[in-house]
């Protein structure tokens, strides 16, 4: 029997609020003891990282900024085309600056391959990538990622940042969506 808060669209909780929970602290634990000692800058994509990011940077006992990328890599459809577009840029300039890119979901590849290619001709002092959610099955080029949360089977997922058509952004789990939500039946 599914919970009433859970809506009709959501076909599984792949991690409750809990298990997140318990992936941010072991992941903030382990940031916080790799850059003990030295300034940290958080770069959050949008709008999906914004819940992660938040939670996250908050549990770091290290001093760090924060600062915000939006791209776009799927334009008007819900299939990746490989091509990536700023949509707004960092404010903060990174050079000679310790960097983590803090992203919402991999799939493909492709945003953060590109982002990591962007932001080290840029000259940080160090560059790693800090993941939500990969999906391996579904990754196209060759990405590093450096703090992973969860790995998740090739399912339109939701919630804690993550959309459909706007929608489910704030639940406070991450959920599959039924396939028929979002292949239009």
């Amino acid at each position: 029997m599914k919970d009433k808060a859970v809506p009709d669209e959501i076909q599984e909780i792949l991690a409750t609020t809990k298990q997140i929970d318990q992936v941010l602290d072991k992941m903030a634990r382990r940031i916080s003891a790799d850059y003990s000692g030295r300034d940290l800058l958080l770069i959050g994509i949008l709008k999906g990282a914004f819940i992660f990011l938040a939670d996250l940077a908050r549990r770091l006992t290290i001093p760090h900024s924060v600062d915000f990328m939006s791209l776009s890599s799927y334009g008007a459809t819900a299939t990746a085309s490989g091509e990536v577009r700023i949509i707004m840029d960092l404010r903060t300039f990174i050079r000679d600056k310790h960097v983590i890119i803090v992203e919402d979901i991999v799939d493909t590849g492709y945003t953060l391959q590109y982002l990591q290619h962007l932001l080290e001709a840029r000259r940080p002092a160090s560059l790693r990538s800090c993941v939500l959610l990969s999906k391996p099955d579904r990754r196209l080029v060759n990405v590093k990622i450096d703090y992973l949360g969860f790995e998740i089977p090739d399912q339109w997922v939701v919630g804690y940042g993550l959309d459909y058509a706007d929608r489910f952004r704030t639940l406070p789990y991450i959920a599959a969506l039924r396939p028929q939500v979002y292949a239009g039946g």
